[in-house]
């Protein structure tokens, strides 16, 4: 079930964690909350294969973190459109949660790797470095966005 943040919200008990997503192409950049929902931090980068590979290796992070839900980072334009990027996130999203029925919802991801990668240029990482730690570094910005929001809507989290 795809919904709203404030529905994702709803959905969890205490003490449960989620994931975050940045989908890309080439590769799925994956953050973990901790138990009170506070915290992002990068998982993996998992690359992309086949969609079925990819529920695979996805489903056993969900089992091996005890996942109860995630916040998959959606690419909107600057001007608030969705282009073609969207289309595909909205697409995989779809299709994962045929696989993985949990409770998830978007995130506004305009500038998260853009940041991500300011940040590692200011830490003077390599161009090869910077590669290997973007997508899992964008998926932590990505969730510790929608963390946060979730924080602000009140009392319950």
């Amino acid at each position: 079930m795809i919904g709203e943040l404030h529905q994702l919200s709803a959905a969890l008990s205490h003490g449960q964690r989620v994931l975050g997503f940045d989908v890309g192409t080439k590769t799925i950049g994956l953050a973990l909350s901790d138990r009170s929902l506070t915290i992002a931090s990068p998982l993996e980068t998992i690359r992309r294969t086949k969609f079925s590979a990819d529920v695979e290796r996805l489903r056993a992070i969900i089992a091996e973190h005890k996942i109860a839900g995630y916040i998959i980072g959606l690419p909107v334009n600057m001007d608030g459109t969705e282009g073609p990027r969207c289309q595909g996130v909205r697409q995989f999203a779809k299709n994962l949660d045929e696989k993985l029925p949990l409770p998830a919802a978007f995130w506004d991801e305009r500038l998260s790797t853009v940041a991500v990668e300011r940040m590692l240029i200011d830490a003077d990482r390599s161009r090869k470095r910077r590669a290997e730690l973007v997508d899992k570094l964008a998926a932590a910005y990505i969730l510790q966005g929608a963390l946060d929001a979730l924080r602000n809507q009140g009392p319950r989290l």
